[in-house]
């Protein structure tokens, strides 16, 4: 988050930055051995990631570039610049990054501690078998448990009871949209962005995880 807020920030085309953002954490080499480690009796599973994955990116990013406005971005666009040496402007960017990016990731843990405990297992299981609700379960399931990328694919490899494509839906929607990361893009690029750009994800997510998995799982 703090990287494709620097890229903005520094001039690079917001629709590039912000296909970074949601590719990064979902397709880096660790989360798809992960995937392939998660599914061995389904290795069509790590192709399925990759592939919906990077089209939700994609598509994100040009319904940026179509769609977005600059004063979305405005909190970025307001932010000094920093002087001195290169050694200062390092370090009072880390900084300041870090200092912001944990405060809203404590923020962020704390609502997805909460929805991890209250969440009922029962409504979960009720809904598996059935159909497109159950891949929109687990999108939903994605953004309320917050889990990191690297694990995800062991969760959703134990979530038998549903089908291949709303186990896609799940992988796919965790690393790019959840509570911690919503309250992190509200931190960092301001609340009207974070909910735009959050909305748009999911959808965009759900329906390329759901085109994918009809295709290939």
């Amino acid at each position: 988050m703090p990287v494709a807020a620097r890229l903005v920030a520094a001039g690079v085309t917001p629709a590039a930055a912000l296909a970074f953002l949601l590719s990064a954490p979902a397709i880096n080499p660790v989360v798809l051995v992960a995937t392939a480690v998660a599914f061995p009796r389904n290795p069509e599973m790590v192709a399925a990631r990759l592939m919906a994955s990077l089209a939700t990116s994609v598509v994100v990013g040009l319904l940026w570039m179509a769609l977005g406005r600059d004063e979305w971005l405005a909190k970025l666009r307001s932010r000094p610049a920093s002087h001195g040496s290169k050694v200062a402007v390092f370090l009072s960017t880390a900084q300041h990054d870090f200092l912001q990016a944990g405060g809203f990731l404590i923020i962020g843990a704390a609502a997805a501690a909460t929805m991890q405990t209250v969440l009922p297992k029962q409504l979960v299981n009720n809904v598996a078998g059935s159909g497109l609700l159950s891949v929109l379960a687990l999108a939903v399931l994605a953004v309320l448990l917050c889990l990191c990328s690297e694990a995800d694919a062991f969760v959703a490899a134990g979530l038998t009871q549903f089908s291949l494509t709303a186990r896609l839906a799940f992988l796919v929607i965790g690393p790019m949209v959840d509570l911690k990361l919503f309250a992190l893009q509200a931190g960092t690029f301001g609340p009207r962005f974070a909910w735009r750009f959050s909305a748009t994800t999911f959808v965009v997510g759900i329906a390329c995880a759901g085109l994918i998995g009809w295709w290939l799982l």
